[in-house]
C-alpha cells in the first residue's frame, strides 16, 4: 500500500517557496555586505569606475591588474536592469475603435 494514505497520513507536500530559487535576496548585489568585484587595467579607469560607483551610491572592491582582461560586468548587470515590458489592452469588440472612426471595433479594425 502506497504510505501516502496509509492511516489517513497526509505527509507535507515540499515547499518549493522555501527550497527553491531564491528570487527575493536579503543582500543585494553593490551593498557594503557583498560589494562589486571589479577588474581594470590601468589606474585611470579606476578613477572612472569608482566616480560611476559613488555616484549610483554601490560599493565595489576595484583591482588594477594590467595582465587580466578588464571585467566589469557586475557594473554592468546592475546598472542596466531589464524594464518590465507592457502592452497597451486591445479593446473589448463593442468599445470604440482606437483610430478615432467613431465605429465600434468590430466593425473597423477587427
Amino acid at each position: 500500500m502506497h504510505d501516502l494514505y496509509y492511516k489517513g497520513r497526509i505527509h507535507t507536500r515540499k515547499n518549493f517557496v522555501k527550497a527553491g530559487f531564491n528570487t527575493k535576496r536579503a543582500i543585494k548585489l553593490g551593498t557594503q555586505e557583498n560589494p562589486l568585484t571589479l577588474l581594470v587595467n590601468d589606474q585611470s579607469r579606476e578613477t572612472e569606475i569608482a566616480a560611476i560607483v559613488a555616484s549610483n551610491d554601490l560599493f565595489a572592491n576595484i583591482t588594477v591588474d594590467a595582465a587580466q582582461s578588464e571585467n566589469i560586468s557586475e557594473l554592468d548587470g546592475v546598472l542596466n536592469t531589464p524594464k518590465t515590458t507592457t502592452f497597451d489592452k486591445t479593446p473589448n469588440r463593442n468599445d470604440p475603435c482606437v483610430c478615432g472612426s467613431g465605429k465600434k471595433y468590430k466593425k473597423c479594425c477587427a
